[in-house]
């Protein structure tokens, strides 16, 4: 039997699908939000569907190595008949592609958030923090040079500072999630920490495993070591900031707030001295008008 040919209420079905699940997801930063003009909500949807799934894949459920690999290379396969023009295999990627030619947005970043959860499945150690960097130069920042695309803004300076606030976010992903990366990767456990930095603190793996499983409290070293990337974090955000402004209208709102939700978890981990195995830090109602204050009359 044929199938069907797709029509624009499929393409449709999916984008609404991708926004719910975008509106959906608990997340510490707005991703496809009601401030966001209407018409970049439901691309903005589809690229953080895209996103989340082929992280998932690296991340989430019981695959073995090898099947999570599988996965993302299914991921390329449909990637690839994308950049090269032909048709896909499946509905999702119909929409993502026709999103991606309507919206004449590059294909490079989409590959490098591939690679990006590809190297998850297989690295489990960061050696400094070149490393740590060249990991989020393909997990986060791709998505910053995406957005910046949608908006019309795609320019060397803009990108620049996009850089900047993507890392830095993806930094304070890895501090506030120090604990769940413990155990992720079938029983490998995921350290996002640069090993130098950690052995110049006197911290090592096993004081993380006894931090998260409760047999010792944070301690002195510690909190110096949390301060520490905390003050680089912030200082990248600080360096980011000018794009809130550069942006205009409801466009430069949102990314002020991303950048002030950033430094408002980095706040909270502050609050309890770096604890994050015990105080992850998570964004309640009365921090998100906090960040909206901020957003429109401090930044």
């Amino acid at each position: 039997m044929m199938t069907p040919p797709h029509t624009p209420l499929d393409a449709h079905a999916i984008a609404a699908d991708s926004l719910r699940l975008a509106q959906q997801h608990y997340e510490n930063f707005p991703v496809a939000s009601i401030v966001l003009p209407a018409r970049l909500r439901e691309p903005i949807a589809l690229i953080y569907r895209y996103a989340r799934q082929a992280d998932d894949f690296a991340d989430e459920g019981e695959f073995s190595v090898s099947q999570r690999i599988a996965l993302l290379d299914d991921y390329r396969h449909e990637l690839d008949l994308l950049a090269a023009y032909i048709k896909p295999n499946s509905d999702f990627f119909l929409s993502l592609g026709a999103m991606i030619k309507a919206r004449h947005l590059p294909y490079q970043p989409f590959y490098d958030l591939l690679d990006a959860f590809k190297q998850d499945v297989s690295k489990t150690r960061y050696a400094n923090y070149a490393e740590i960097s060249h990991y989020c130069e393909r997990s986060a920042n791709p998505i910053g040079r995406l957005l910046l695309s949608l908006y019309g803004a795609a320019n060397p300076e803009n990108s620049a500072y996009a850089d900047k606030i993507c890392t830095a976010l993806q930094l304070i992903n890895f501090l506030q999630d120090i604990a769940i990366d413990l155990q992720k990767n079938a029983g490998k456990q995921r350290i996002y920490l640069c090993q130098d930095e950690m052995l110049a603190y006197g911290i090592s793996e096993q004081t993380l495993q006894e931090f998260a499983s409760g047999v010792k409290s944070t301690d002195a070293n510690w909190q110096a070591f949390m301060h520490f990337n905390l003050n680089r974090v912030e200082c990248l955000l600080a360096a980011g900031k000018p794009l809130g402004r550069i942006l205009s209208g409801r466009i430069g709102l949102e990314m002020r707030m991303i950048i002030a939700g950033g430094e408002r978890i980095a706040a909270k981990i502050r609050q309890h001295q770096g604890d994050v195995f015990n105080h992850r830090p998570r964004l309640q109602a009365l921090d998100w008008l906090r960040i909206v204050f901020v957003a429109l009359f401090k930044q």
